[in-house]
């Protein structure tokens, strides 16, 4: 048996050099990526608004129950190289992704019900006052978005590890911008589906019917969760069917036997650590994704409560963003990166997304929809810059031996991020209406100018970062570790 990681030769289990992969085989890989965004547009455009502007739950209480299911993201470098060294089902990557997408769509369906809860007793009190069905209600919703987000990381990085194992370096900007299209693909169906559910509801006039009853909202939203979780479910299945057993390079890079017994998650963790470029990087995806991210659980009451938007409309609102990514997706990963490389095109992307941060603060003070959805459509080509770029660099600042750490790490970071992203978003936006009062503008405004400053910032981050450097020094900690050597 080889222990030459890099030889493309047959090892003891008789695995030989996959087949490339074609166009057809990475769209249905993609169907896994369509799922999630559609349970994306679940959780943070339909959910977040009911709660934060249809039943009154403050911004705080909402942004920071969801923003959990990102913040238990430490977990994710476990389970990545836990999918390195363990089987589940027969398969290092498949079995992980299609448990894990199973039970995030389980624990959403619970999370709904303690929402109606919350909102119940909303109404039987006329506002939000603490008491023990709101505190233990909101405990609870809180534990159901952080195993919410274990079941996610569990699904999500492993497939993260499954494109590093079926792609090489030069094929990877490309497959990246097709399965992150379908992402978005999800995302602009999620919205439209919204629309559709729930497009009959709308926030009457504030002096008669401030708020939607629970009984009115539940049936929808019930039946649009259940159906989404279920076709999420089995996208899933369809689209990781017979991939890693076909196209997976696993074998051919590593040996199986060797990771067990030497390359565990100290060991593991050490060649993470082994070069200073792995946290820079890091910090670098935390500021892109915390610029991204701080209006996902803002935006939709933002349209409701400046522009007067209805529940289908704000939801809508993801459709136009998807749209923007999908052009975006497609135009870097096949034209931008070739040409000027991934890390000038981070670069470009970061300071896009901060001009449309402006552009979207400029939109409330005219208060033109229009205008907002236009720039929804420039603020998505600009995310879907930044993110090629970012996920593209992110790919080759990852070793095989060890791609599950490090598609965690990676994971970690970006998780992390959304999750204080969200939360501060609630938060600033409730800060901003204690500071501006009745001008909900100035305080909508006041997380969008964040995250512009936010993005800006990255930048500095990014100029440090050299994949060179990381290369010589990870490839150097592999090899100690795999001679037993790396103290």
């Amino acid at each position: 048996m080889t222990t030459n990681n890099y030889q493309n030769i047959n090892i003891d289990d008789g695995v030989t050099s996959p087949p490339p992969l074609k166009i057809f085989t990475i769209l249905r890989l993609g169907l896994f990526n369509l799922g999630v965004g559609l349970m994306a547009v679940l959780t943070l455009a339909v959910l977040n608004r009911v709660m934060i502007t249809e039943l009154a739950i403050p911004a705080s209480i909402a942004a920071g129950t969801l923003a959990l299911s990102q913040l238990v993201a430490p977990i994710r470098v476990w389970l990545g190289q836990l999918s390195d060294g363990k089987k589940l089902f027969g398969f290092h990557r498949t079995g992980y992704i299609r448990t894990g997408i199973v039970m995030a769509g389980i624990t959403i369906l619970i999370a709904v019900q303690l929402v109606w809860i919350l909102g119940t007793n909303i109404e039987a009190n006329n506002g939000w006052q603490w008491n023990p069905t709101t505190i233990g209600t909101s405990v609870g919703l809180g534990i159901m978005f952080i195993l919410h987000g274990i079941a996610l990381g569990a699904s999500s990085t492993p497939f993260t590890a499954l494109l590093v194992d079926i792609s090489e370096e030069e094929s990877r900007s490309k497959i990246v911008a097709t399965i992150w299209s379908m992402l978005m693909v999800g995302i602009v169906i999620g919205g439209i589906t919204g629309n559709i559910f729930l497009g009959n509801l709308a926030v009457g006039e504030m002096e008669e019917n401030p708020l939607i009853s629970v009984a009115d909202l539940q049936n929808p939203i019930n039946m649009l969760f259940l159906i989404v979780s279920g076709v999420v479910v089995i996208l899933a299945l369809i689209g990781t069917w017979n991939i890693e057993k076909k196209y997976s390079r696993f074998h051919l890079r590593t040996s199986n036997e060797a990771r067990e017994q030497n390359i565990g998650l100290r060991e593991a963790l050490r060649v993470l650590t082994s070069s200073r470029q792995t946290g820079i990087f890091f910090f670098f995806l935390m500021m892109v994704t915390t610029s991204l991210f701080m209006q996902e659980s803002v935006l939709e009451p933002y349209g409701g409560d400046v522009f007067g938007m209805g529940i289908g409309e704000t939801t809508l609102l993801n459709s136009f963003w998807g749209v923007g990514i999908l052009l975006g997706y497609s135009a870097t990963g096949f034209l931008v990166v070739p040409r000027i490389g991934k890390q000038n095109t981070a670069r470009i992307g970061c300071l896009l997304v901060a001009i449309c941060f402006l552009l979207i603060i400029f939109s409330g003070l005219t208060q033109n929809e229009g205008i907002l959805k236009g720039t929804m459509i420039l603020f998505g080509i600009a995310a879907g810059v930044t993110t090629i770029g970012s996920l593209s660099l992110m790919l080759d600042l990852t070793v095989a031996e060890t791609a599950g750490t490090f598609v965690g790490a990676w994971g970690l970071s970006q998780a992390m991020a959304r999750g204080i992203a969200i939360a501060l978003g609630g938060w600033v936006l409730d800060i901003g209406k204690l500071i501006f009062g009745s001008n909900l503008w100035l305080a909508y405004s006041s997380v969008f100018f964040c995250e512009a400053l936010v993005a800006l910032g990255a930048i500095l981050l990014l100029n440090q970062v050299s994949v060179k450097e990381f290369k010589e020094s990870t490839r150097k900690a592999t090899e100690l570790v795999m001679e037993g050597d790396l103290d």
